[in-house]
């Protein structure tokens, strides 16, 4: 078990204001990855922020370039305290999504942390930075607690994460000798719901789709030619009918998985969607209701609707417009092939008489997870249960995506994810926050975990070791 004082400092920790002092100076930092003009104040915040952190951690720490020019610096931080010991790799981002500055209620500024009760507002503050904040402060404490970890650490960043990871898989694929460990515990997403501490395993992927009903170039009056001329908006609303109807239900079999695994059923059973105050109440009838919510959510595929254009919606004027376009999102879970997925949605919508809609893929992210009778799996959820008294919620995967891929699929190592955040923190949004409760929490079982960790015992071994 961990020590009390070790739990006692963690909470301080954030009881204190330390922890809201130390996420406002990370939150100042702009460090949007889609602005390339934001690439001076990721550079600071590696240098000023990040690389300090992690020398405090007794890290030696390296910037490296990325392989892929479209994306920003990776930092590693590698701490050795035997060869005899397990190797941890823990993983953030330093970057964020546009501040959306001028959006935000009460005139809030995204680069100023503001607490509004147990709402800590800003940019940055659950998605990531409150986040790999929370498992510094965890590793700090312990380390300061004993001396030791009591195992190697790994820490990497990168600085892309909100655009893709462009290079991120490469530089895994370079880099396997240093970025070797034999687990990897990290902090991104939501938990299960604000009260529930979470582990998840992995994430869905997403594959971005665009259908272009490109038909001519002008505009024809719809009194002149209407019934004459094919409508590109109405042939574009029926192939999008075709291939996921009007009540959320998946029509393309190619775009769906082969079964629903007992393993993963069996693990959402009794799980609730939407359990925290605020969270927008499910559709009844949306999707597929053969399924529980929390298995369509988290172990099954869904399409998306994400933009749809043609005219001018807001001017509208009476002429057949000569293009319209779409862009869908399949949301998958690992398990589904979707290397075909532009020829079978391209088959299928010529099937039912929509040839003259072009289909192309424009973006793809992989689906990834670890097993869930995997011994890490088992030893994490054990741990964390032991030190709450209370159930921890396990999914298969979150409902989102994240590079989980590169640390399964390319490094071979089983994912842990514990997430300090939850569902409704608005991330991606004006008003992203994180909650102080959450926070708090979360640093007592990051501390915790890390603390089995370095500590193993006898009713709480730690799984083999990764075969050198």
């Amino acid at each position: 078990m961990i020590p009390a004082n070790l739990v006692e400092q963690a909470e301080e920790y954030v009881d204190s204001g330390a922890f809201f002092t130390d996420l406002a100076a990370m939150v100042s930092y702009p460090t949007e990855s889609a602005r390339p003009e934001s690439r001076v104040a990721v550079k600071a915040y590696l240098d000023e922020v990040l690389t300090p952190a992690l020398v405090d951690l007794g890290c030696s720490v390296t910037e490296y370039p990325n392989p892929d020019a479209s994306g920003g610096p990776f930092l590693v931080g590698t701490r050795v305290e035997s060869p005899s010991l397990p190797t941890l790799l823990c993983y953030g981002h330093a970057d964020v999504v546009d501040g959306h500055a001028g959006r935000w209620s009460g005139g809030r500024d995204p680069w100023t942390l503001t607490a509004d009760g147990d709402r800590w507002y800003g940019r940055g503050s659950a998605d990531n930075k409150g986040q790999h904040l929370v498992n510094l402060a965890a590793l700090r404490l312990l380390l300061a607690g004993q001396g030791r970890l009591g195992f190697n650490l790994v820490f990497l960043f990168e600085s892309g994460e909100e655009v893709g990871s462009p290079g991120l898989a490469e530089f895994a694929a370079a880099n396997r000798a240093m970025l070797r460990a034999d687990v990897l515990i990290a902090s991104d997403g939501p938990r299960l719901d604000a009260a529930t501490p979470t582990l998840f395993l992995g994430s869905r992927g997403g594959v971005d789709i665009e259908l272009d009903v490109d038909l001519r170039p002008n505009t024809y009056h719809s009194g002149n030619w209407g019934g004459v001329l094919r409508n590109p908006a109405t042939t574009l609303a029926g192939a999008i009918a075709s291939c996921v109807d009007g009540h959320g239900r998946v029509q393309v079999p190619a775009l769906l998985p082969p079964e629903l695994p007992d393993a993963v059923r069996a693990a959402l059973a009794g799980v609730a969607v939407a359990n925290s105050p605020g969270d927008p109440v499910p559709d009844e009838g949306w999707g597929d209701t053969g399924l529980t919510a929390a298995e369509r959510l988290y172990g099954w595929n869904t399409l998306e609707v994400l933009s749809l254009g043609s005219g001018d919606v807001d001017n509208p004027v009476n002429a057949i417009p000569g293009r319209a376009r779409a862009i869908l999102q399949l949301r998958y879970v690992a398990g589904t092939d979707v290397s075909g997925a532009e020829k079978a949605v391209a088959e299928h919508l010529a099937a039912r008489g929509y040839p003259m809609v072009g289909v192309r893929v424009l973006r793809h992210f992989p689906a990834s997870r670890t097993a869930l009778d995997d011994p890490w799996v088992r030893w994490a959820k054990g741990t964390l249960e032991q030190a709450t008294g209370g159930p921890v919620a396990l999914l298969p995967n979150i409902g989102g995506s994240l590079p989980n891929f590169v640390f399964t699929d390319v490094l071979g190592l089983p994912t842990l994810w514990l997430p300090h955040s939850y569902p409704g923190c608005l991330q991606h949004a004006p008003d992203e926050h994180l909650l102080g409760a959450i926070a708090r929490e979360g640093v007592v079982l990051a501390a915790t975990l890390f603390h089995a960790l370095g500590n193993p015992s006898a009713d709480r071994p730690l799984p083999a070791r990764r075969p050198a």
